[in-house]
């Protein structure tokens, strides 16, 4: 029986190898599964039943976490090769009775309780998936025997990577929002997607050419929830400036967006949407769209945003032709994408061929394949945030994965580590996740050497010895001694940054000489400072001329748990100055906090809301490092480079430690995967810009 050379049976290989590593097996075909089915004794039998029931267990626990919470912990091709072997085995094993879970569907159930339910007119299926060349021209001769012709035209599109949608338009008007829950009904999150600005309220009766479009009585319009990748980087850089561990997917992020409960919320984050496929119409019947093509036409027609770019194909070799031109520029689409989906254009054939219990049959998605690396974990080193967040990376041996050489991947936490198993000296699989971020998803065990010994998480901080704590609520392990230096240390860096105060001068080398000779424990402490503790008259200057900063930018600067840029601004805005709002009862100030904001009004600190800042002495970019990722709108990358170095900073190509800013414009990529790793602050082109306009004003 397949598999049973490594280990004495199924069992056994889920004992000694565990769950993540029987997902990394390779992928099972039916067709070897069903062949040797025959041949195996009755113990291989035994032992790949309870290998059965336990993939049904495994997957409904990862169904849970991906579609109820947001929060899987294995990559979409993990998943995908836990679930093919589950379904092969099915196969071999008919007799063995299906779970009751929602596990063996294609699709899972997205429902999470927090939401009221309400049934689809017409069922909400998945797809079945393809993995190769092969299967898709399975899938192609499969239509043509089933139809009994041989010219069939297929559509092409990019299969998004979000949450799949249900909106309901009854007489051209937004009724209702519903995700797709198990197929037959889901959670109503009209109000949620009520707040994503490009869908129309209303359907656009005439089209832009001036024609009447049909409008229906009611339509089930299918599609997409997702978050672009420029929004997604938007939201994890302000969530690294405030302290906070960046998002790992769009997809994650788009999904626990849209499951959020207070709209509000939901409206901060830019969710998109796209359309690409009908449930039930009734009314005007006779100008119900006739294909797939038709389809597209129409969304487009009615004001909605649909699929902008698809390819028409006559044969399976013209199919995989477009699959594979797709995949070659997935990257550049702006949106996450992990397939492509091939479907029969003419409704009339969709109608005839009908679905299955989980999936039409005239459609099939074609999951691309991650580029998978291995290298050796060479060490786990430890990162103390500004907020006591321990956060773990992994050192690797340097590899290409992308077209850019990855050396380090963040590791999110300490269960991360012990649910992979990784050791120090392990060969490890390696993937850019969501084509962002690098992963590890792997350990290649066949590699590991006998003497390797699982990773022991210390008990206290690698700073200050503190001992580390975890609520039972978080996955973070923390350091709760807010003197730690490395805290100290971050919480200064921040405040002193351009995206805070902007303390010219002050840079992570004072900061640690402060710090470590007990001059500086707290951000009051800096309007302590005199020329007595060896500090410059330039940088008291600058500390001197903080005290009437920006209050939005002082605020922000604090580093306040739960306050980002925009909270700080709005903050800013309603109370004008740092005075009123240290006696002001905000639900996002704490009395800590507020005893804070009067101990610096008390040292002679005044920002105020709208404050232009004014410098005597060199600009905010002297002296420092920048580097330039993806592309600038208003100036190429040699312009900005030439701007940077005329106020006296310095642009390199690599990112390390000693770099003191990256500029992420659209599309950045690996630049900025190692800018997150490395804790290197982040900033936009519109940052920039205030940098150069502020270095050139003081000239």
């Amino acid at each position: 029986m397949l598999f049973l050379k490594r280990c004495s049976g199924w069992l056994t290989v889920a004992v000694c190898f565990g769950s993540l590593a029987a997902a990394l097996m390779p992928t099972v075909a039916l067709a070897a599964v069903e062949a040797e089915a025959s041949s195996v004794t009755s113990t291989d039998a035994r032992n790949s039943v309870e290998r059965l029931r336990w993939l049904r267990a495994e997957i409904s626990r990862h169904d849970e976490l991906y579609f109820k919470k947001a929060a899987p912990e294995i990559s979409d091709a993990e998943y995908d090769r836990l679930k093919r072997e589950m379904l092969a085995l099915e196969k071999a094993f008919p007799d063995e009775p299906r779970a009751p879970t929602g596990a063996t569907t294609s699709f899972g159930d997205d429902r999470n309780g927090r939401f009221s339910n309400y049934r689809h007119r017409e069922p909400m299926l998945g797809l079945e998936k393809a993995y190769s060349r092969a299967e898709l021209r399975a899938f192609h001769s499969r239509l043509e025997g089933a139809l009994g012709r041989t010219d069939l035209i297929f559509v092409v599109e990019p299969k998004f990577d979000g949450i799949a949608i249900s909106v309901t338009y009854e007489g051209g008007r937004l009724v209702r929002a519903v995700t797709r829950g198990n197929g037959q009904e889901g959670d109503d999150v009209t109000a949620n997607v009520s707040t994503i600005a490009e869908l129309p309220r209303e359907l656009r009766a005439l089209s832009l050419e001036g024609v009447r479009n049909p409008i229906p009585d009611t339509v089930e319009l299918r599609g997409e929830v997702y978050l672009d990748y420029a929004e997604f980087d938007r939201i994890n850089r302000e969530r690294i400036e405030a302290g906070d561990e960046p998002f790992g997917h769009p997809r994650n992020l788009a999904a626990g967006t849209l499951k959020q409960k207070d709209p509000d919320d939901v409206a901060k984050r830019g969710l998109r949407v796209v359309f690409f496929g009908i449930g039930a119409w009734q009314g005007a019947t006779k100008d119900r769209p006739d294909s797939q093509q038709a389809l597209h036409a129409l969304v487009r027609a009615w004001g909605l945003p649909g699929i902008g770019a698809f390819e028409m194909a006559a044969n399976a070799d013209d199919a995989w032709a477009a699959v594979e031109r797709l995949g070659a520029r997935r990257t550049a689409l702006g949106f996450p994408t992990d397939g492509a989906v091939v479907k029969l254009d003419a409704f009339a054939g969709q109608r005839r061929l009908g679905t299955s219990e989980d999936a039409p049959r005239w459609a099939i998605a074609y999951k691309f394949q991650p580029e998978r690396v291995t290298t050796r974990l060479r060490s786990i080193t430890l990162q103390v945030g500004r907020t006591g967040v321990i956060t773990p990376v992994a050192e690797l041996d340097p590899v290409r994965i992308g077209g850019a050489s990855i050396s380090r991947a963040t590791l999110h936490n300490a269960a991360e580590i012990a649910r992979r198993d990784l050791r120090i000296g392990d060969f490890v699989f390696v993937e850019k996740a969501g084509e962002i971020i690098p992963a590890i998803t792997g350990v290649d065990l066949s590699r590991r050497t006998p003497d390797a010994a699982p990773f022991a998480f210390p008990v206290g901080c690698p700073s200050c010895g503190t001992t580390l704590l975890r609520a039972e609520d978080e996955a973070a392990t923390r350091c709760p001694n807010g003197r730690c230096v490395a805290q100290v240390r971050r919480r200064i860096e921040h405040f002193a940054a351009p995206a805070g105060v902007g303390i010219n001068g002050l840079g992570p080398v004072q900061i640690e000489a402060l710090v470590n000779a007990n001059k500086v424990s707290s951000v009051t402490d800096l309007y302590r400072l005199r020329r007595e503790d060896a500090v410059s008259e330039r940088i008291l200057t600058e500390i001197e001329r903080s005290k009437r900063a920006d209050l939005g930018r002082f605020i922000f600067g604090l580093g306040i748990p739960g306050i980002g840029r925009k909270t700080a601004e709005a903050l800013a805005t309603r109370h004008g100055s740092l005075a009123i709002l240290a006696k002001a009862r905000d639900a996002e100030l704490t009395d800590a906090t507020r005893g804070l904001m009067a101990e610096l009004v008390a040292l002679g600190v005044n920002p105020q809301a709208g404050v232009k800042m004014t410098r005597s002495g060199p600009g905010p970019l002297a002296g420092k490092t920048v580097v330039l990722t993806g592309s600038l709108k208003g100036w190429s990358r040699a312009e900005a480079a030439k701007r940077i170095t005329a106020v006296g900073g310095r642009t390199t190509t690599s990112v390390s430690r000693r770099t003191d800013w990256v500029v992420a414009g659209e599309g950045a990529g690996a630049k900025l995967d190692e800018a997150r790793v490395l804790g290197v602050p982040v900033i936009d082109e519109a940052e920039l810009l205030r940098l150069l306009q502020e270095s050139q004003a003081g000239e």
